[in-house]
């Protein structure tokens, strides 16, 4: 132990009850003020509320929509297959091999760079051009 490694120790912060007499300070209005919204119990306005103004929320257009059911796939290319150390690969392997962090609703083999080597790769879908040139190597595409 050091001197310059000693802090005082930690008090514990005593809660404040408000209206509770006016000696505590905080009695009678309980640091609410006179009158008005906030002062009423459940009183205040709501989130967005910007004093009877149109809010933003409503002044600004509304544009677009977002598919609930739309699939997210995890995109994988030739060139994340070539870091493959085994002859199947899937999402599991790809997992387990850090080559993605996770599958999402399936994985989609994309044709971007090169492939080095004959692989069996199954996935949630393929693009023309990734299963032509996974074929070509003389591999094997699987569509789960």
């Amino acid at each position: 132990m050091k001197l310059d490694t000693l802090a005082p120790a930690q008090t514990k912060t005593k809660r404040t009850r408000v209206g509770r007499g006016v000696g505590s300070g905080l009695g009678k209005t309980s640091g609410r003020g006179q009158k008005g919204q906030k002062s009423r119990s459940g009183g205040g306005v709501r989130r967005g509320f910007e004093g009877g103004q149109t809010p933003l929320y409503r002044r600004l257009p509304k544009r677009g929509f977002t598919n609930r059911f739309a699939k997210n796939y995890t995109e994988v290319t030739l060139t994340m297959l070539n870091n493959a150390t085994t002859e199947t690969v899937d999402a599991e392997s790809l997992i387990k091999d850090g080559i993605i962090s996770k599958a999402n609703d399936g994985i989609v083999i994309l044709a971007t760079g090169k492939l080095e080597k004959k692989l069996t790769v199954k996935a949630t879908r393929f693009t023309n051009n990734a299963k032509e040139a996974i074929e070509k190597l003389g591999g094997k595409t699987e569509v789960i």
